[in-house]
């Protein structure tokens, strides 16, 4: 491990996070340089979400995540690296009651929302995009962004226009079908279908994947600029490096529990994490 500040190893696998994540302070998000240069300070009060000791999995009595904890604060954008099967995406579809928590918690500011169905915590204001099968091909842009506000469509005109100000080709493709769009573009549609519901948290399951090296710079950068209008981002994503380049702080999770946790930029440079984790992709992006 790098002298001086660095990650904080949770143990083997078999450790859950540090006291510090669980019950994060005014000193738990300070200012800092982020991988990419730009100095952020998020707000921090209680935890905007909070993941406890979470243990879930697809099949009855297989576990994939044992004992996994997480803590987002109001205006931090946290990343999720890891290997493959590590249970990133697991994490995820357990914070947003896509399958169920076998044990721990989960709380949004400070509320119990453990297991409630995922239209339940839409309208609590958790937003979700999957990996796959994220946008209906044959409904058009405008009608993909209705149904982020089936619950309240009297808003839709309203969002319509703070999402088109975001992402303006979505304003300018409004009648097109979704399914002529550029993996780009749709990727770009179903956040902002998510971004519909106006939510104070925002859950993305890797969505740089399958795209082109520019396609997923535009991406990250899409994601910044939600985190930069205050919505709070879980992010899971494969491409380790740029992921930790723009967010406040990361997880790295291994085997189902927590590996290490430190700010985006102290994971970056840490030997050991880059030995173990990121490999190749550990090379400096401009």
């Amino acid at each position: 491990m790098s002298d001086g500040p660095g990650p904080t190893p949770d143990g083997p696998p078999a450790q859950g996070l540090p006291t510090e994540d669980a019950a994060p302070t005014e000193d738990a998000a300070p200012t800092e340089v982020t991988g990419d240069g730009r100095v952020r300070t998020p707000v921090v009060e209680s935890p905007v979400l909070e993941a406890v000791d979470i243990v879930a999995g697809y099949i009855p009595e297989v576990d994939i995540l044992s004992g996994t904890n997480l803590v987002l604060n109001d205006g931090e954008l946290v990343g999720i690296i890891g290997p493959n099967g590590a249970g990133k995406s697991t994490l995820i579809k357990a914070l947003f009651g896509l399958i169920p928590v076998r044990a721990g918690v989960v709380r949004l500011r400070g509320e119990e929302v453990t297991g409630l169905k995922a239209h339940e915590l839409v309208a609590k204001g958790i937003g979700y995009v999957p990996q796959l099968d994220n946008v209906f091909p044959r409904l058009t842009v405008e009608e993909n962004l209705q149904m982020g506000v089936y619950q309240k469509p009297k808003t839709f005109n309203s969002r319509f226009d703070a999402v088109a100000e975001m992402f303006p080709r979505l304003g300018e493709r409004r009648k097109q079908r979704a399914g002529s769009l550029s993996g780009g573009e749709r990727q770009m549609l179903s956040m902002g279908r998510a971004l519909m519901c106006d939510p104070q948290v925002l859950l993305l399951d890797e969505p740089s994947a399958g795209l082109s090296p520019a396609l997923q710079d535009e991406v990250f950068i899409n994601c910044r600029r939600i985190n930069d209008d205050g919505v709070s981002i879980v992010m899971v994503e494969q491409n380790a490096n740029r992921c930790l380049q723009i967010c406040h702080r990361g997880y790295v999770l291994d085997q189902g529990r927590n590996a290490y946790t430190a700010s985006g930029q102290e994971l970056l440079n840490d030997p050991k994490v880059i030995q173990l984790y990121l490999g190749t992709l550990a090379t400096k992006i401009d």
